[in-house]
């Protein structure tokens, strides 16, 4: 693999492009007109227009990614995540065409993709699941049914459902009955389709997920665990690795699971198996993501590897670096924060011209980051501007360093989360690793 084009943008291009570089690969972006002065876009070796800043007329148009690809003869295509990453259509087309595309095949990303099929290979593989439908409910009666057999809360989300959407609590009939039809609706309009399922809901839950890796010579193995429970409108703001929360033997019936998970599929590349726990440790299956996840630098701090050089690796037919779980070895700890152009109090985004960037210091800190100073945050896109990842040799020396670097820490010219990372890093919920995913939003809000 000598050439690979970043069919994404932002901080995951820019994270992509450094390991190309450092593995002596040439890289090929991809800009919209609203990205053509994106960092990412002068740290590839060429990089091409691909169309109107809204993503369906821009990084949504595989047809015209593929022509590029082949045009300038690229023999690998990452996706990154979010866009296509998770488009088996686009990853069939980029192997129809000889283009080798950096995942797992479009059969696992369908089969991961669609949820409600998704649930039932994991009970196949002996994978605990949330209780709920046994597949889609076509109706609200069918709904109302399940619901009452489960017992409420329950959460109603779409099957080819992901980041929060398509998803929403109902504590009551009143409350399904009043989203059903709304939630159907946008399940088609996002996803394409609209089938929707039922899970019981489990309140004051930590959201814990595996890393896995797989090859083609049929190793699986786990790259522990992550903790990222400190969420709003059920999207992560900050992860961590590994979690503090967990038991050491529930940590090991996870990972087994995970494995199993992987297995079952015959998973090959880089994956994510989320599970939701409850206060007794009891762990449920949520879903696979088919993908590198946005927080896999926290994996990368712990165990001192390159997920994305593995997934490179794996994708030219190579076993694992490493393909047996004895020599996976994780030191210290990793804090991972995403800062979001938006306002710290109402989490809704906040757009503009970023007039500066001073960032603060800290002894092992990491900046993946998407926009430099003078960049514009877009309305189009997802507004992170980086990750913040902060490793030590304890949580604790992690969490004193986060709090001196985002004091130190001044962006201007848009409003953004970090205020929120002052207050939260300080109080006695997360300082103590007893926090869920209820607990961003039930918190007080921020001071400043």
């Amino acid at each position: 693999m000598q050439k690979i084009l970043v069919a994404n943008r932002g901080e995951i291009a820019s994270r992509i492009i450094r390991t190309c570089k450092n593995m002596g690969i040439k890289t090929i972006a991809i800009y919209s007109d609203a990205d053509k002065d994106m960092p990412y876009v002068a740290e590839a070796d060429s990089a091409f227009r691909i169309g109107e800043p809204p993503v369906n007329k821009s990084y949504l148009q595989s047809d015209a990614i593929l022509e590029i690809a082949e045009r300038e003869e690229a023999d690998g295509i990452h996706p990154g995540y979010g866009l296509l990453s998770e488009n088996s259509d686009f990853a069939r087309k980029t192997r129809d065409r000889g283009i080798t595309f950096i995942g797992p095949s479009a059969e696992v990303m369908e089969m991961m993709g669609d949820k409600v099929a998704a649930r039932k290979t994991m009970i196949a593989a002996n994978v605990p699941v949330v209780p709920g439908s046994e597949g889609g409910v076509a109706s609200i009666e069918e709904a109302k049914a399940v619901a009452e057999s489960i017992g409420y809360p329950v959460m109603l989300k779409a099957s080819s459902g992901g980041g929060g959407i398509g998803m929403i609590r109902c504590s009551d009939e009143q409350a399904l009955v009043q989203s059903f039809d709304s939630t159907k609706n946008r399940a088609k309009a996002y996803f394409g389709h609209d089938e929707v399922f039922l899970e019981k809901c489990i309140d004051n839950a930590r959201h814990i997920e595996v890393q896995i890796f797989g090859d083609e010579k049929g190793n699986v193995i786990h790259l522990f665990e992550r903790n990222c429970s400190v969420q709003r409108r059920n999207q992560k703001v900050i992860e961590e690795a590994p979690s503090p929360q967990l038991s050491s033997g529930a940590k090991e019936k996870m990972f087994d699971a995970a494995i199993r998970a992987g297995k079952a599929v015959n998973y090959v590349n880089a994956g994510t198996v989320e599970f939701i726990v409850d206060n007794e440790e009891n762990f449920y299956f949520l879903e696979m993501n088919t993908r590198l996840q946005v927080e896999h630098p926290v994996t990368e701090s712990i165990t001192n590897l390159d997920l994305v050089k593995w997934q490179i690796l794996v994708s030219r037919g190579e076993e694992l670096p490493i393909s047996s779980q004895e020599g996976v070895r994780n030191e210290g700890h990793a804090l991972e924060f995403r800062v979001y152009a938006e306002d710290p109090k109402t989490f809704f985004p906040s757009p503009g011209n970023i007039s500066s960037i001073k960032w603060g210091t800290a002894k092992n800190v990491r900046i993946d980051s998407g926009y430099e100073q003078g960049n514009n945050v877009t309305p189009f896109y997802d507004p992170m501007i980086s990750k913040v990842i902060i490793s030590g040799s304890t949580r604790e020396d992690c969490i004193e360093e986060a709090l001196k670097f985002f004091e130190d820490t001044d962006i201007q010219g848009v409003k953004t989360n970090i205020p929120l990372f002052r207050d939260v890093l300080k109080e006695e919920s997360f300082q103590d690793g007893s926090y869920n995913t209820a607990w961003l939003s039930s918190r007080k809000p921020v001071n400043n």
